[in-house]
């Protein structure tokens, strides 16, 4: 039997384009080949050349033949500029606490990629291909998670991005951490040796902080889609209304995003008869968690729409400093190292992922209260059975965990290197916090699934609509019904595993 072959993998083209942030996240998990665009190359090689002159001339260039930071008054020496860029990177990999995930360092280099192509901030086209081969070869850098004020750049987390470049540091390769001077050589990439300005263009900019929002606004998408569709399942379940979800009653509101939910629930729940059943309010007055699904989830999606906008204007800019124009034969100064809108966008993204959780919390509360023919804590036997009692504290544990962490870190600042760098935007501690609460909200979604559908199987006379009949079926053969008291924890992971499974085809059908 001939063996069959594997079908190449498209390449990721790096050019002056703009990118969707879809394309960035595609790229990134199905791990594509990059290859640069000779536009792009030759671009970077000019401004390369450029920065050569430079470093070499009478002119004093911060990064290029200065120190850093308050040592910017500092004067290098000619011979000297290749040991400043390396000792840039060695003393500026600072970074502390665990490495982040192979997936978020993926991110961070094809965010850095796309500040090089642009060619304006003196990195070769060598260092760049390098970095481009690192990842065609799967050797990643391994950066710690924490360190960064995000502005000055992320210089930390950079740096030991930029450390494999060099020989040293940690990378994953095949699917292990190892250290990167044994990995290179096996691989037999020797180490580079800096020219002028580069250890400056690999650690300045926000790609880190940058990188992370790419991924938490992929995933805030999904869960916003993901948490519509889950909700449809406790809306039946809860035999709610269907007036507060029609078209017509939105139309009177200028707010796109109610009438993106309302659609989307009203595409979902057509064919139920939830809202005939005798256990429905009689004056459709739901509480607010189910009535008020529309302004609530149309406000998050907004947030998500701000944090989508933001974020996807950031990577594709230049983030670095100084920054050079060859053709003019200029080399200007300023602040594209500042995080602030990237901090802003994932501080407001918290805020509007803990409101996702907030109110999925409260509709599982009222599922589990004894209300509308539903027995107290969805179990045939209260008392010698608890039921789904006890996930519903761990979804507000949860949820009182997510607002504590919904603290914006952007409106604080403390200074750095003796007053130079007075205003930071503290972005790193807004990215890692936004990552802490997506993982929580996955899981108090997950729990209000596991509560609706228990609830599904024990409303009486419920007739599911189409959509979700399917789902709820699906769902029961991943985890099946609670018939007596079980431990939950091996519930609550499959029920998250089974929205992780699907939530991105839900999000993707909320959209359309």
């Amino acid at each position: 039997m001939k063996s069959r072959k594997t079908a190449p993998k498209s390449t990721f083209r790096l050019d002056t384009r703009r990118y969707s942030l879809d394309e960035l996240v595609a790229t990134t998990e199905a791990q594509l080949p990059l290859s640069l665009a000779p536009k792009s190359r030759a671009r970077i090689q000019r401004c390369a050349r450029f920065v050569q002159k430079l470093a070499v001339s009478d002119q004093h260039v911060y990064g290029v033949n200065s120190g850093f930071g308050s040592l910017c008054e500092t004067r290098i020496k000619p011979e000297e500029v290749g040991a400043l860029q390396l000792r840039h990177v060695l003393s500026h990999a600072a970074g502390v606490g665990p490495v982040v995930s192979e997936r978020t360092s993926r991110f961070v280099m094809l965010v850095k990629l796309l500040t090089f192509r642009t060619g304006h901030t003196g990195i070769t086209a060598e260092t760049v291909e390098r970095l481009m081969e690192l990842w065609n070869r799967g050797i990643i850098p391994a950066i710690p998670k924490k360190g960064t004020v995000g502005a000055s750049g992320d210089l930390s987390p950079l740096a030991h991005l930029a450390l494999p470049l060099l020989g040293f540091g940690q990378v994953y390769y095949r699917g292990e951490l190892r250290e990167a001077a044994e990995v290179m050589a096996k691989e037999k990439l020797p180490p580079l040796e800096l020219k002028a300005k580069e250890g400056l263009a690999l650690t300045n900019g926000v790609q880190y902080i940058n990188g992370i929002a790419v991924d938490a606004v992929s995933r805030f998408r999904e869960l916003v889609g993901a948490a519509e569709v889950i909700a449809s399942l406790s809306i039946q379940a809860f035999s709610a209304a269907q007036t507060f979800y029609d078209p017509l009653y939105h139309s009177t509101t200028e707010h796109p995003t109610r009438h993106q939910v309302s659609r989307h629930l009203s595409s979902i729940l057509g064919g139920s008869n939830h809202w005939q059943l005798p256990t429905a309010n009689r004056s459709k007055q739901d509480p607010y968690s189910f009535r008020c699904m529309p302004q609530v989830h149309g406000a998050i999606r907004q947030v998500l729409g701000f944090a989508s906008n933001t974020i996807e204007d950031e990577v594709n800019g230049v983030s670095d400093n100084p920054l050079f124009f060859p053709e003019e034969g200029r080399v200007l100064f300023g602040g594209n190292l500042h995080g602030e809108s990237t901090a802003f966008a994932l501080d407001f993204l918290a805020i509007g992922a803990t409101e996702l959780a907030n109110i999925a919390e409260r509709r599982t509360y009222q599922l589990l209260s004894g209300c509308r023919g539903l027995p107290s804590f969805l179990t045939a036997m209260p008392g010698l059975d608890s039921g789904l009692m006890i996930p519903q504290y761990t979804s507000a544990a949860l949820v009182n965990e997510c607002k504590v962490l919904s603290t914006p870190a952007s409106v604080d600042t403390i200074m750095t290197c003796q007053l130079q760098e007075d205003h930071v935007s503290m972005g790193g501690t807004s990215a890692y916090k936004a990552q802490e609460i997506l993982d929580n909200v996955e899981i108090v979604l997950a729990i209000e699934l596991l509560t609706a559908a228990q609830a599904i199987d024990l409303a009486q006379g419920l007739v599911l609509s189409k959509k979700t009949l399917a789902i709820h079926r699906a769902f029961r053969r991943e985890v099946p019904m609670l018939r007596e008291d079980r431990i939950q924890s091996v519930d609550i992971e499959r029920a998250r595993a089974f929205l992780n499974t699907h939530r991105r085809s839900w999000a993707h059908e909320a959209e359309v």
